[in-house]
């Protein structure tokens, strides 16, 4: 036998529920809903359809919450679980397919997101406030602030040089749009620069996303290194930093 319990606190969509047993008793929780607020954006959203080709086209929202939204106006068949790209004005994100549904209407197919995990919210501004009138986000933050900047990055695998541009990128990482990203785990050599100086480090693929991009992580970089690049990417791109971020000086060593 199996009972439903609704466990009211917020949560973000995921696939799975959790399964209570107990005295012979199957009991699946579910997560009560995160709320939701009516919001018409127009956004760009681009990826791989569910027929193997890539696709980029305008659609919109129809609500959304610090954690996901519902699309409306798409155009292509895409597969739950696969990743997509959405961008509202100048803000990139990586979302999850939840799920999906042709409307037979004006509307098209609606599908349902989900932010990957640390993803920042594009679409935050347009949330309700809190008390201390900061629009709610979602929990989980990357360790460094990410800069939203065109960066110059070249990759070495066993074959030829990749000269690439990161769009997200921090001194921990970054993330690379590209048609043909590699594998998860795949060791790459990274060069960059900081100012006139250049920096070589180990990097390895943390995230594949088919027809989209990859995540990045500078792996051969130590916490020295990796501060002295994030006050680099801070002093080229003092204003576009996330604001969800602690400061820098917090997070120096006491001397």
């Amino acid at each position: 036998m199996t009972s439903v319990i609704i466990d009211a606190r917020p949560y973000r969509l995921s696939f799975g529920n959790k399964i209570q047993k107990k005295d012979g008793f199957e009991t699946v929780v579910l997560p009560h809903l995160e709320e939701r607020v009516p919001v018409d954006l127009d956004v760009g959203v681009w990826g791989m359809a569910a027929d193997g080709h890539v696709f980029s086209q305008h659609a919109r929202t129809e609500n959304i919450s610090a954690s996901g939204a519902l699309l409306c106006k798409i155009e292509h068949e895409l597969k739950i679980g696969d990743t997509i790209g959405v961008q509202v004005g100048q803000k990139k994100t990586r979302c999850k397919v939840v799920w999906a549904r042709n409307t037979r209407s004006i509307d098209k197919i609606h599908v349902g997101v989900q932010l990957l995990s640390n993803q920042e919210c594009p679409w935050i501004d347009f949330l309700p406030k809190t008390n201390g009138q900061e629009p709610m986000a979602a929990p989980g933050r990357r360790r460094w602030a990410r800069h939203k900047i065109a960066f110059p990055i070249t990759l070495h695998d066993e074959r030829t040089p990749l000269r690439i541009t990161a769009t997200d990128i921090s001194g921990s990482g970054c993330y690379v749009e590209m048609l043909s990203p590699f594998p998860i785990g795949t060791g790459l050599g990274a060069e960059l620069w900081i100012g006139a100086e250049r920096v070589t480090t180990r990097a390895l693929v943390r995230t594949c996303d088919p027809r989209v991009g990859m995540g990045i992580e500078f792996v051969g970089l130590n916490t020295e290194d990796q501060l002295r690049f994030q006050e680099y990417l801070l002093a080229i791109d003092p204003f576009n930093c996330s604001i969800e971020h602690q400061s820098l000086k917090s997070r120096r060593a006491p001397n």
